[in-house]
């Protein structure tokens, strides 16, 4: 499977992040937008407001770390129609651990035109997941606590990667946190084909440089 490269901007200089998007969209296959609330996870960073209001050519991630991600999935798609232009390759992932009837909630997101997506927490079960995967587009496995950028690949997750490419080989995995020209060989021979990386991209002092040797 082909490499994707999914940059965060979580890491990138938020008082220009329109800038900061178009400095590497020429070089990566999407954006990755961290949503988070401060209650499904302990950090607060953007709404479906801001997200209206950035551009990107390539497709958008994103990723909501929120609470009852069921009531805000159209204000999001509307907020990406304005960001993409369209919504129709742009994935939505919610977290299985904040939607209570999972497969519900993966409908709405596809009946609003909206690849689906889901992410589990480093400690949750591939179990919790396993019923849905023919509703999927893509599936995020964590390799952080998710809330902050900066912190350590956990090489815990790996056996987790294995075992969901064995169950659905033709899937993407979406791997978050920690990605670096190093964690991401562990991660690809797992079984991963999907890299967010934020703070090894953004804290480059070449970031196409960097992006490129995530692909190699």
């Amino acid at each position: 499977m082909n490499i994707l490269i999914s940059p965060s901007i979580l890491s990138s200089d938020f008082g220009k992040l329109n800038e900061e998007i178009h400095s590497i969209e020429s070089y990566v296959d999407m954006i990755h937008m961290d949503i988070m609330d401060g209650h499904f996870v302990p950090n607060i960073t953007f709404g479906a407001p801001i997200l209206a209001k950035l551009k990107s050519t390539k497709p958008l991630d994103v990723h909501l770390m929120i609470e009852n991600p069921e009531k805000y999935l159209e204000d999001f798609a509307k907020a990406i129609d304005k960001a993409h232009g369209s919504r129709n390759d742009c994935f939505i992932t919610i977290h299985a651990e904040a939607c209570p009837n999972l497969s519900h909630t993966l409908r709405q997101i596809t009946e609003i035109g909206c690849r689906a997506s889901v992410s589990i927490k480093p400690a949750t079960s591939l179990d919790t997941i396993k019923s849905a995967l023919n509703e999927l587009d893509m599936v995020l496995l964590m390799t952080v606590n998710p809330g902050f950028g900066g912190q350590e690949f956990m090489e815990s997750v790996l056996p987790k990667i294995r075992e969901l490419r064995k169950l659905a080989p033709t899937l993407n995995i979406e791997v978050d946190g920690g990605v670096n020209n190093e964690t991401a060989k562990l991660a690809i021979e797992a079984g991963a084909n999907v890299l967010v990386s934020g703070s090894f991209i953004f804290g480059s002092k070449d970031r196409i440089a960097a992006i490129k040797s995530l692909r190699n």
